[in-house]
């Protein structure tokens, strides 16, 4: 896709800081810096999100995924990850091209990815109803 900054970096266009590729995945560092390590997986083919990405693709990315995060545990020194995705604006997807962020994380960094909302009263068995498969 032509003006799609992930695309652009597969592409070699924009410069990136590479921590992983193969034939069907690029992973990179995020030059937000908000967390050492940050690192975004990409399908080198450009999907908009997990609703869209073809099986074969979407298997890669979080393969991928898993290797970065096991050498990112194994290997550098991090004690866990944090793997996060959105898709869709509702979601409050950004860049309209799938991508998987990695958050390496050590015991105590201070860091806290999860939703900061108080719990609600649901009817989970009334949601499951509408949900399930």
């Amino acid at each position: 896709m032509d003006n799609c900054i992930f695309c652009k970096i597969v592409k070699g266009e924009v410069p990136s800081y590479k921590i992983y590729e193969n034939d069907k995945v690029y992973a990179f560092l995020d030059i937000a810096c908000d967390a050492v390590g940050h690192t975004l997986v990409i399908p080198k083919k450009h999907r908009a999100n997990v609703l869209d990405c073809d099986k074969e693709y979407l298997d890669a990315v979080v393969e991928a995924v898993q290797i970065i995060s096991n050498h990112y545990v194994s290997n550098c020194g991090f004690d866990g990850v944090n793997v996060l995705n959105a898709s869709g604006a509702a979601a409050e997807q950004s860049v309209f091209h799938l991508h998987f962020h990695i958050i390496p994380r050590k015991n105590g960094d201070g860091l806290h990815m999860w939703p900061l909302t108080s719990k609600q009263e649901l009817d989970l068995s009334a949601i499951c109803k509408k949900l399930a498969l």
